[in-house]
């Protein structure tokens, strides 16, 4: 994919999405900025910059755009993906750095690019009106054993992920030795205040997720979900593809009725 393609592509997506068109606010520069109308706040900064700027080889120029993150446990794993970096110019704790010349898939981007705009948008539009989505969400047991939880209780808090909302649906990506969706839950509240941070983990709110169905772990398991999804990475909450969608709400088959 050409570079120009993207970025056009990307353009053409905010202004279909969220009716905004590129400012440009440096009369020395090419780069452009995508802003709220209600708080002016930018919510996406593309630019050109030499790929030695950003800790890479070569000093040719190279398409990006910055997107802040806000949760900080997604924004360190997402960090790990190639062609996702540490912010060039703006502040590294909030956002970071996508390339634009085709590295990271124009799915990802866009997925990125709504949490950025959820992320900047006003707080009474944080949690705008759309339908309820659904999400795919590690579940590490080596922090914590969900597969227990879920023999205890049906109702569980579960950490914060961004652009979660009350009443979306949530895969329980269990990692290995499982490594393989488990639990389709609702989720029943967000927002719920906590502050918990070490070493590998910062968790700023939480969620109340309720159990609704669980799943074989040889129905759904990694090599599946590649294979036959396209889904080769779950390390943070990402949105469902439809295919995979319809299969988990079938109960493994690949066709919606």
């Amino acid at each position: 994919m050409a570079k120009k393609d993207l970025t056009e592509k990307i353009t053409k997506y905010i202004a279909d999405q969220y009716a905004a068109d590129p400012e440009y606010p440096w009369e020395e520069l090419t780069a452009f900025v995508f802003r709220h109308r209600e708080n002016r706040k930018w919510f996406a900064l593309v630019m050109h910059v030499r790929r030695d700027l950003l800790g890479l080889s070569g000093k040719d120029m190279v398409p990006v755009m910055n997107l802040k993150i806000d949760d900080f446990f997604f924004r360190d794993m997402i960090l790990q993906e190639k062609g996702i970096l540490p912010a060039y110019h703006m502040n590294k704790q909030h956002w970071i750095s996508v390339l634009l010349d085709g590295t990271v898939p124009e799915a990802q981007v866009k997925e990125l690019l709504d949490v950025s705009f959820q992320a900047t948008a006003p707080r009474r539009r944080k949690k705008k009106e759309r339908g309820a989505e659904s999400w795919v969400v590690p579940a590490n047991p080596k922090y914590y054993d969900v597969e227990s939880a879920f023999e205890k209780d049906t109702i569980i808090d579960w950490k914060q992920g961004a652009g979660i909302q009350t009443g979306d649906t949530v895969y329980l990506y269990v990692g290995a030795p499982v490594s393989a969706i488990l639990y389709q839950c609702k989720v029943l509240e967000t927002d719920i205040p906590y502050d918990y941070s070490d070493k590998n983990l910062t968790i700023k709110a939480l969620m109340k997720i309720q159990l609704l169905k669980r799943y074989d772990k040889k129905t759904f398991p990694f090599s599946v979900l590649g294979e036959e999804y396209g889904v080769f990475a779950i390390r943070g909450p990402r949105r469902v593809p439809n295919d995979l969608r319809c299969a988990l709400e079938e109960g493994g088959t690949k066709v919606c009725r």
